[in-house]
């Protein structure tokens, strides 16, 4: 947020925890400022603001006009019931044009072949590809620190940046 707001982007940012928003904006050394807007709180510091409060609960309205959704691992903090319905919001409060950028990190299944492991995941084509089109823009490999405990085998997980293009 912090680089995209230094290329002279606004940005908009969106969290359910106050404790994370004013981490966000103590470990940037920011001083926003805070109003309530709907049922959202507001916090505000030069390019960037971020709604505090419930995703289902935004709007499009509340968003305003957007170019570009950073998504930084939503789904990976969401259980999987409830995924659908965050994609289903997303493509509700969306304009028309907007493209998103879906960042996931993901475990190889085992007995994955690394190929599958390094294409668009099962999960990420079920739920997005009714609205856009997916582009897996890069891949990276970051090996876990410690090995598996069972079979001394260290793991790798898989850090992806998606390019979802409305359909």
């Amino acid at each position: 947020m912090i680089w995209l707001a230094q290329q002279g982007h606004e940005v908009i940012g969106l969290e359910l925890s106050p404790v994370a928003v004013r981490a966000f904006f103590r470990e940037n050394r920011m001083q926003p400022s805070q109003r309530t807007v709907g049922e959202f709180t507001l916090w505000q510091s030069g390019r960037i603001s971020i709604l505090c409060g419930d995703y289902f609960s935004v709007s499009r309205a509340d968003l305003g006009n957007i170019d570009v959704v950073y998504d930084r691992a939503a789904l990976t903090a969401l259980p999987e019931d409830i995924r659908r319905l965050y994609v289903a919001h997303l493509k509700q409060i969306l304009p028309s044009a907007c493209k998103v950028f879906l960042l996931t990190v993901e475990d190889a299944d085992e007995g994955e072949t690394r190929e599958v492991t390094l294409g668009a995941s099962a999960e990420i084509t079920s739920l997005y590809s009714e609205a856009f089109e997916i582009e897996l823009a890069h891949v990276e490999s970051v090996p876990e620190s410690i090995p598996d405990p069972v079979d001394g085998i260290a793991r790798c997980s898989e850090h992806k940046v998606y390019r979802l293009i409305p359909r």
